[in-house]
């Protein structure tokens, strides 16, 4: 009987990738070494990879501690900045060259403040847009949502950093990603929206990128644009209208509406509008789908990653759509 009971026990912790879980805690994710083999599930590895890369503003996206597309993305455009093979692979080189960008920790600790816990939150949020448009505020649920919105990162990998946490009481320490961007670039040349790649890059006067996202842009049925746009104007904290000639799969009412402001409305935290009528860049409610999903025409990125751009353009910064998808109309926002 025992000899079945640990067993069943080594089973399940090699179960699902043959090896027993990753330790993720402070000294484990900041000494992490080069991987001698590619990693699978949770890795230290890649944590410490995914946040240098959002630190040197090649976004990973929503930072989850283990291999995915919004990753290899990442590791591509950050090996193309640096005249490296562009394969998105985790190579000892790249690593090299990524561990050089900053020495400082990659996690640390993080003391719960008052305000943090405090709200105010939107407990519950429909999910039809047009029962949304009755509340006064699109705010976050819960205490767990700011914070893993503030750090880049997602709930599951929050909760696995902090075990036993609730992330209700102020005075909490926890342990976090330090997500700290140097500043702004003074002056950028463009924007360019790559809608095969699903990315979004900043480029200096020579084409370099400065800063690459991923993102969630168009689809078959609502496309996005082509060609070149300008910036018209950034609206932080914004309200969603919907205009019935959008006609989204779901929205049964044939009057506009208007949806409060809060980093749970439909367009996020900031809008960036753009000189092609009801086209936009902006953030959204459900970062974990960016570069995974398509939008309804506009440039959805996360709500972090849509506020850096938004430091960094201007009214008459140029917007430049590569790829042949053609145009078409969806959100707005003021």
């Amino acid at each position: 009987m025992l000899r079945l009971v640990l067993f069943v026990a080594v089973a399940l912790t090699f179960a699902c990738g043959g090896t027993a879980a990753a330790k993720l805690d402070l000294a484990t994710v900041n000494q992490a070494q080069f991987p001698a083999e590619e990693p699978k599930g949770f890795s230290p590895a890649v944590l410490k990879a995914e946040i240098l890369l959002d630190r040197a503003r090649f976004s990973p996206g929503l930072i989850e501690g283990r291999v995915s597309e919004n990753f290899a993305r990442a590791v591509s455009a950050f090996q193309a900045a640096n005249g490296l093979p562009a394969d998105g692979k985790l190579t000892r080189e790249t690593w090299d060259r990524l561990m050089a960008t900053s020495a400082s920790p990659v996690l640390v600790t993080y003391e719960l403040m008052r305000k943090d816990v405090r709200g105010p939150f939107t407990r519950r949020i429909p999910a039809r847009m047009e029962r949304m448009a009755r509340l006064r505020r699109l705010g976050y649920h819960n205490t767990t949502e700011k914070l893993a919105e503030r750090f880049h990162i997602s709930e599951q990998l929050l909760r696995r950093l902090n075990p036993g946490i609730g992330f209700r009481k102020a005075g909490t320490k926890l342990l976090v990603p330090d997500v700290g961007r140097q500043d702004s670039p003074a002056a950028i040349a463009g924007v360019e929206v790559d809608k095969g790649a699903r990315l979004v890059r900043v480029l200096d006067p020579s084409g370099k990128s400065l800063a690459v996202y991923p993102a969630s842009i168009g689809s078959d049925e609502k496309p996005a644009p082509n060609g070149d746009a300008a910036v018209k104007r950034v609206v932080r904290n914004p309200t969603y209208h919907y205009d019935p000639d959008f006609a989204f799969k779901g929205v049964k009412t044939k009057r506009p509406f208007t949806i409060a402001a809060g980093p749970n409305n439909p367009v996020g935290s900031v809008w960036i509008d753009l000189s092609i009528e009801s086209y936009g860049i902006h953030g959204t409610p459900e970062p974990g789908k960016i570069g995974a999903t398509f939008s309804h025409g506009c440039i959805r990125l996360t709500n972090w990653d849509a506020e850096d751009l938004a430091s960094m353009v201007r009214k008459g910064t140029k917007v430049s759509f590569k790829d042949e998808m053609a145009n078409a109309g969806d959100e707005q926002a003021q």
